[in-house]
């Protein structure tokens, strides 16, 4: 059952377009590191590639702890020489997860948080481990990162389960059990299932899980595990909201209590170290960052209240995408702007084929895999609210989906379909220049919510949106249009 709903996530996740390029790139990097030629050319290929990651295993490389191997290092193979392939290759794993999120971040303030804690874990865990072997500290801040990696694949990809997830996180329901309350999976679980698809090491596998677990470790994992579990906790304490800066400290105090053993470090320096940085302004701007959305973290809960505003959030989003950017993800992505904005059962998108039918390309909600294939209808016109619809150049709101005058109005094939509607909209994809509509967007909400109707500026927003979307499909060849 779990393997399923994992099968699942990936496939939602996938849509957006941007995480297998993820996925491949940690896949090709592990690859790389267990490759035994020594002109250690793949792994320099994958260095190469990131001309930020150049750089920045260079100046590793030239760095005072290296000065003994001659300095003035550059070129990434004798980087690699120098530094080790273990070292380099978790130093590549964690720069590609934290600049995926980094780049695909959506305008949520709650996202931000995560992505900042996030990083913020990764800085604690750096810290804790720069005077040692460097190979073993990369392999701990990649930990690190993957100990969270659940959470946020669930907060940049599943817009509207997280929003559930989060109101019972809110309601004092501790984070893996409001996870597999909505999802049937934790936020570790899906954490470890990205670690096995993306081939990362037993040893990561191991050091990312919860400490103190009855399964005998190694002294190296639970070294790992220490390391991960405190930075986590960590960097969540330092960026909780509305704490008094000395209970703030009380609780940094007991979580090094409790693993300072394990680290090596008496409990009095790990406290130093950890309030130290919450002062301290990192190169890439990480602390200051966390103390601007802790000073504003009650702007997530006016967010997630304010439809409007989260449409407004995917609008521009969408601007900010080139016009020939596949079209998958950008419905995708306008799909989950709408489910999220609105507190939607379910979102579906119509796109036109040839001149013949609309076809549902794309869908998000309960059963809506299973159903995808049998929604579409012909484009000759019928007396129906579908093809209404396409006539209009503005969407339209029914309130009462068992009225018995819409009644009259709705396609056999959607009430087949979507029984349980109580109110919908549909909106009309429109190509400026023919004025023809190429896609229609559909959103309802069943008889299980409570009954509401849109605002005028909530469907003047979600207009707004539908119109973005006109000009990725403009762009597009009529044979890609039609390729989904």
């Amino acid at each position: 059952m779990k393997a399923a709903l994992l099968d699942r996530l990936w496939s939602r996740m996938n849509e957006r377009g941007d995480f297998p390029m993820l996925s491949q790139a940690l896949r090709t990097t592990m690859a790389a590191m267990t490759n035994d030629d020594l002109d250690f050319s793949a792994l320099v290929q994958v260095v190469l590639s990131d001309f930020a990651l150049t750089q920045k295993v260079l100046r590793l490389a030239n760095s005072a702890m290296y000065m003994a191997f001659g300095g003035n290092i550059t070129t990434v193979t004798r980087a690699l020489m120098v530094l080790g392939m273990d070292a380099v290759g978790h130093l590549i794993v964690g720069l590609k997860l934290v600049d995926h999120f980094h780049h695909s971040v959506p305008r949520r303030i709650d996202a931000k948080l995560e992505l900042n804690r996030t990083m913020l874990s990764g800085c604690v865990a750096r810290k804790l481990t720069e005077r040692g072997d460097l190979r073993a500290g990369e392999e701990a801040v990649v930990c690190t990162l993957m100990r969270q990696v659940g959470k946020l694949l669930v907060v940049f990809y599943l817009d509207a389960e997280w929003d559930k997830i989060r109101r019972e996180i809110d309601a004092g329901i501790e984070e893996n059990q409001a996870c597999n309350n909505e999802l049937g999976v934790t936020f570790d679980e899906i954490g470890l299932e990205a670690a096995t698809r993306w081939r990362l090491p037993e040893t990561i596998r191991a050091g990312m899980t919860t400490y103190e677990t009855p399964d005998n470790p190694s002294r190296q994992v639970e070294w790992l595990r220490a390391i991960t579990n405190y930075s986590t906790e960590v960097s969540h304490v330092l960026t909780t909201p509305n704490i008094s800066d000395s209970v703030r400290e009380a609780r940094i105090a007991e979580l090094a209590n409790r693993y300072g053993r394990m680290l090596g470090t008496d409990p009095e320096t790990l406290v130093e170290m950890s309030i130290a940085l919450a002062g301290e302004e990192s190169d890439d701007g990480v602390m200051r960052e966390i103390v601007e959305l802790r000073a504003n973290a009650d702007a997530i809960a006016r967010e997630a209240l304010d439809p409007e505003a989260r449409i407004a959030a995917g609008v521009e989003d969408l601007r900010a995408l080139p016009s020939d950017n596949p079209i998958g993800p950008v419905l995708a992505m306008a799909s989950e702007t709408v489910l999220a904005g609105l507190n939607f059962t379910r979102t579906v998108v119509f796109v036109k084929h040839g001149a013949g039918s609309f076809k549902a390309s794309l869908g998000l909600g309960p059963k809506m895999d299973a159903m995808l294939p049998t929604l579409g209808f012909t484009a000759t016109f019928e007396p129906d609210v579908f093809h209404l619809a396409i006539a209009n150049s503005v969407g339209i709101f029914i309130e009462n989906a068992r009225d018995p005058k819409i009644m009259a109005r709705l396609p056999e094939w959607f009430r087949r379909a979507f029984d349980d509607a109580r109110s919908f909209v549909i909106l009309p994809v429109v190509l400026e220049e023919s004025q023809s509509t190429v896609a229609l967007m559909y959103g309802d909400w069943s008889h299980s919510q409570e009954p509401r109707k849109i605002t005028q500026k909530e469907m003047a927003a979600l207009n707004g949106l539908a119109r973005e979307l006109g000009r990725f499909f403009a762009e597009k060849p009529k044979r890609e249009m039609e390729v989904f």
